[in-house]
């Protein structure tokens, strides 16, 4: 039985708005679809792209809500912000839950440094918005409309901006640092939360997963 205080704390989580709430994370499952999603719903989606998409999709839905889509962690990389974890397992397995499968992804040496030729995503599968809230998909679709016919390289200009997350990480903790969500909090969302809501939700989550652990 939990105490009270534990049994308040989780009302208070479960009453967000938008009824944004899930006691059993679907992250994965979130992350999965959201690549299915923008891979058909955009032009030029290769790696570069899909990173990008997914980072703006995370920490714009974290500067409204305190917490992330997917569950990524980015880091501040020398062509901008990537979900290493997910790289690695992309660049090693090529297949994501037997649902996504990453083709012709390769690096190449060039007299300024390396080049990327653009992969193919093959998805298998319709997109299934069962696990995402309303906010989620509507930023999805804000996304994917507004990055329609972008290319990676302009993609990179969007997330290089000065005073922006990665280019605050980079310059302060240098390249490859991991970049902290609470950056995002710049003020330019209408939408968006003060830091100390966002603290406050924050330790409320971590209390609920402690309470259900």
């Amino acid at each position: 039985m939990f105490e009270m205080g534990a049994t308040f704390v989780l009302l208070v989580f479960l009453v967000l708005t938008d009824n944004e709430f899930m006691l059993i994370s679907r992250e994965r499952e979130k992350l999965i679809e959201a690549i299915k999603y923008f891979s058909k719903k955009t032009k030029y989606c290769g790696l570069i792209k899909l990173f990008k998409l997914l980072y703006f999709l995370d920490f714009t839905h974290f500067r409204q809500t305190a917490r992330s889509v997917t569950g990524l962690v980015y880091s501040a990389l020398p062509r901008g912000p990537v979900p290493e974890i997910l790289y690695r397992e992309i660049k090693t397995q090529h297949v994501l839950d037997g649902k996504i499968t990453i083709h012709e992804y390769s690096e190449i040496e060039t007299e300024t440094g390396k080049a990327y030729t653009p992969a193919k995503i093959e998805v298998k599968g319709t997109f299934n918005p069962r696990f995402f809230t309303k906010r989620e998909l509507r930023l999805m679709e804000q996304l994917a409309f507004i990055f329609m016919e972008a290319k990676a390289e302009q993609m990179s200009d969007v997330s290089h901006l000065k005073g922006q997350p990665w280019h605050v990480t980079k310059t302060r903790h240098g390249i490859g640092s991991p970049i902290d969500y609470l950056l995002s909090l710049d003020g330019s969302d209408e939408q968006q939360l003060s830091k100390e809501e966002v603290v406050a939700r924050m330790e409320e989550s971590e209390e609920i997963r402690k309470a259900f652990s």
